[in-house]
């Protein structure tokens, strides 16, 4: 990746405010807004008073063929001219110089304070102190007041700014005027007002006309990776550019609103049956749309005869989004969104309804890629198969957390081929491996496998043990369903069973409020008996209700953990196994 950097050249900075004035030099519609408050301001006019560095401004000139959307710096006219070049770096310090230096009208500066900028010219030239404490910012109304309302400084007419002996900032590039009216302030003393003016001018005005600020600048064909990486490199707010408002700006240099796009999609599945896409981010979406476009690419080169090694590969890494085109987005966003809505589907037949009971989010990506490029193709029971070990694979071998992006590139053709008969098993079904162990340090809903138990128990029809209600119609309505302990936490601590044993999975299960309270701390045997008056049950009843969480109701009526734990796992391994299409791996602790 190629930047074209066309050196380091000192700009004066009269010329460099001039440009932002006309439009000539602008922001990318990527940067984010002005934020600094009046403080910071006075700091910067002090330092420039004073002829200190104030860093490097980084431009990027126009004309290439990455084009991005711009905008003016805040508070410059709104120019109907294309712009010669584009500020990347100094943003921050050129709208405070421009605002408060060039403009003349007041600064609405971060703080939402609105006003004007002077220097007190007697401290900046006879004062020890700081010369930041010389910058004075003033109301917009030029008047300072007190508590009581009182003027404490004004400086509401140019007659009023000679006699404080305050210059106003925005007069420091065209001074004649002020000067004029400063030397014949006060008949009599013109003499000693040009001495004054002429010091100040030479201390602290002079500075202004004379200052010089490194700029760099990047050529034209530097490509629109680079100047995102070098933006963000050099970017000091501290607050990381996504793709999306990269794309959004180069996209709207084509008149079209990423964003807008974005919007009108995500409503389609906002709540009811597809909420499990509530929380789907625009740069997931991005990344789907790139594993498609990527997709279509290699499948071009291959078939234009370049070898598997030099084909196009497929991705969704940052670098491969920012290089999507809009035809490209044009094209494959329509087939992602029903490819999303597809995944919702199939994750409503696995019994994962919502964001809470979803192992990983990231594995939708892929999900919403392989729907779209199998479209109908996707709806036979033998695809549908296949789908589901590809998924659950992921889900208990725990392949997607951390970096995910290879694993994508991967998944998509090579699921894409098994479900058509193209290809052997993904290397995701191949890799995957669940070992018994895994059982008894899943103890926590925050881990991908905990959630993969908890819908495999729900597609085995659990009910609930006093009100022998579905404990999927439960969860889909939201009701009070939470996992609760199966040998109760306050009875297994006085058995002595260890904390680690009791807080498994293999003792949890998913039960109402009501029956978790009717429960409470006894012995199985003790609550068990309990459960059947209030629910007008019999206890072969409760039994059933129990048996269908894969729990052994007699080792429950016996207060037999250890039995119960054993049985337990080997129920839950074997429901593992049929969804990943392979035996759990059984090992020790």
């Amino acid at each position: 990746m190629g930047v074209e950097a066309l050196g380091i050249e000192k700009e004066f900075l009269k010329d460099l405010l001039t440009q932002v004035d006309s439009g000539e030099a602008q922001l990318p519609d990527f940067q984010r807004g002005w934020v600094w408050p009046d403080r910071n301001i006075a700091s910067l006019i002090a330092s420039i008073s004073l002829g200190y560095p104030a860093g490097t401004v980084m431009m990027l000139k126009q004309g290439g063929d990455v084009r991005f959307k711009t905008r003016s710096v805040e508070g410059a006219p709104q120019a109907g001219v294309v712009p010669d070049r584009l500020i990347l770096d100094g943003q921050q310090r050129l709208t405070s110089l421009y605002q408060s230096l060039f403009r003349d009208a007041p600064v609405q500066t971060h703080d939402e304070a609105r006003g004007w900028f002077y220097i007190d010219m007697e401290k900046a030239l006879f004062s020890d102190g700081d010369r930041e404490e010389a910058v004075v910012f003033v109301p917009e109304t030029k008047v300072r007041v007190d508590f009581r309302r009182q003027a404490l400084l004004d400086l509401s007419t140019p007659e009023r700014e000679y006699t404080n002996r305050m210059f106003p900032c925005t007069a420091v590039f065209d001074t004649m005027q002020w000067m004029m009216g400063f030397a014949q302030h006060e008949s009599g003393r013109q003499s000693d007002n040009l001495k004054f003016w002429g010091r100040f001018h030479e201390t602290v005005v002079k500075r202004f006309e004379q200052y010089q600020l490194p700029v760099i600048e990047l050529g034209k064909s530097t490509p629109r990776q680079a100047v995102c990486q070098v933006f963000e490199k050099v970017n000091t707010g501290g607050v990381t550019l996504t793709v999306f408002e990269l794309l959004t700006a180069t996209f709207a240099a084509d008149d079209f609103a990423l964003r807008q796009d974005w919007d009108d999609r995500r409503s389609r599945w906002a709540g009811g049956q597809y909420r499990i896409l509530t929380e789907v981010a625009n740069t997931d979406f991005l990344q789907a749309v790139t594993l498609l476009a990527t997709h279509e690419r290699r499948q071009a080169a291959l078939e234009s005869g370049r070898d598997e090694v030099t084909a196009a590969r497929i991705g969704c890494r940052r670098a491969d989004m920012l290089n999507l085109t809009l035809p490209e987005y044009r094209k494959w966003a329509p087939a992602v969104s029903d490819g999303l809505r597809s995944a919702a589907q199939f994750l409503h037949s696995q019994r994962i309804f919502d964001m809470r009971f979803l192992p990983y989010g990231s594995q939708l990506i892929p999900m919403a890629a392989i729907f779209a490029l199998l479209g109908t193709k996707a709806e036979t029971v033998g695809a549908r198969e296949k789908i589901s070990r590809w998924y659950w694979s992921g889900v208990f071998g725990e392949l997607y957390s951390g970096t995910t992006e290879t694993r994508f590139a991967h998944d998509v053709p090579e699921v894409v081929a098994w479900v058509t008969g193209q290809g052997g098993e993904p290397r995701t079904v191949q890799d995957a491996q669940f070992f018994s162990s895994r059982l008894h340090s899943l103890r926590t809903r925050g881990s991908a496998a905990y959630k993969g138990l908890y819908a495999l128990l729900l597609q085995v029809g659990p009910v609930d043990w006093a009100t022998g209600s579905d404990m999927s119609n439960e969860n889909y309505f939201d009701n009070a369903v939470d996992i609760h302990h199966v040998f109760p936490k306050a009875w297994c601590e006085k058995q002595g069973i260890d904390r680690a044993d009791y807080n498994s999975i293999l003792n949890k299960t998913p039960l109402t409020a009501r029956t978790n309270r009717l429960i409470g701390g006894r012995a199985p045997s003790a609550y068990l008996r309990g459960l059947a008056k209030p629910a007008d049950a019999t206890p072969e009843q409760i039994d059933r209700n129990v048996g269908s969480h894969l729990i052994s109701a007699t080792d429950l009526r016996g207060d037999d953990f250890a039995a119960a734990m054993k049985a337990r796992q080997g129920a839950l391994l074997a429901l593992v196994g049929k969804a990943m299409g392979k035996d759990a791996q059984i090992d020790t602790e």
